[in-house]
């Protein structure tokens, strides 16, 4: 697929369409100006007005870009922005938000978030902003395969594919579920992460399995990725509280 000057995407079958926005904003009236604006502007608007339907709509469908108000009810932007993070790390999110001060932009950022812009704000700027991660998100689409992959020690993980392998050894598929766990870990390196965070970053906020789930997850990585999974140096399980990745 490949996209051109304006708001539109070539896909496939020949068929010109125009970028997909999803819109996730509580506020009615400003969801509705921005949505009714962004229209005009050629794109096609999806809206949404909660963090939790927000992860929803963004599971079932595709998108372009996002753009993220962070005092949502059931669960906050800054949440859905670093979840949505650990399952694509290349769709542009742009947060839009109240909460303007240093503190939350370094926080946005840090979670992921492309560009953060505070209300209330100038709408030519929000157009033009959306439009530039848009075209840097053509470019970066053309991006080396290398940024997908993470190395350490003879062990290689690809993000994209789904695929890791030890050495010159054939390379093993996981679940989306799995490469999840393993982009959280890995994205914390050297920080505990707790079995409660784990849980809601990965499983979601409605289903809560147990605990052992999670430990079996980390068994398998350690027959995956350690040269000795009874003596683990890279998954590190610290008790009573979560899990560690360390490199």
């Amino acid at each position: 697929m490949g996209k051109f000057a304006g708001q539109w995407v070539h896909n496939e079958s020949g068929v010109y369409m125009s970028y997909r926005v999803l819109l996730v904003e509580d506020e009615e009236h400003l969801r509705e100006a921005i949505k009714l604006n962004l229209v005009l502007e050629g794109y096609d608007v999806f809206t949404v007005n909660d963090g939790k339907a927000a992860l929803k709509t963004f599971s079932e469908q595709r998108f372009d870009i996002i753009v993220l108000d962070i005092m949502m009810p059931e669960i906050d932007g800054f949440q859905v922005c670093q979840t949505i993070r650990l399952k694509d790390n290349e769709i542009p999110i742009l947060i839009l938000s109240a909460k303007g001060s240093s503190s939350d932009k370094v926080k946005g950022l840090k979670l992921g978030a492309d560009d953060y812009l505070a209300k209330p704000f100038n709408l030519e700027e929000l157009l033009l902003r959306i439009k530039k991660l848009l075209k840097r998100s053509d470019h970066s689409s053309l991006v080396s395969d290398e940024l997908n992959i993470y190395k350490f020690g003879s062990n290689k993980i690809n993000f994209k594919s789904f695929e890791v392998s030890r050495g010159e050894g054939k390379a093993s598929s996981l679940s989306n579920r799995e490469i999840m766990l393993l982009k959280l870990l890995i994205e914390r390196k050297n920080e505990v992460v707790s079995r409660d965070e784990i849980l809601e970053q990965v499983w979601g906020y409605d289903v809560y399995p147990s605990t052992r789930t999670i430990d079996n997850y980390i068994l398998a990585f350690r027959k995956y990725f350690e040269d000795d999974p009874k003596n683990p140096v890279y998954f590190i399980s610290i008790r009573g509280v979560g899990y560690k990745f360390c490199d």
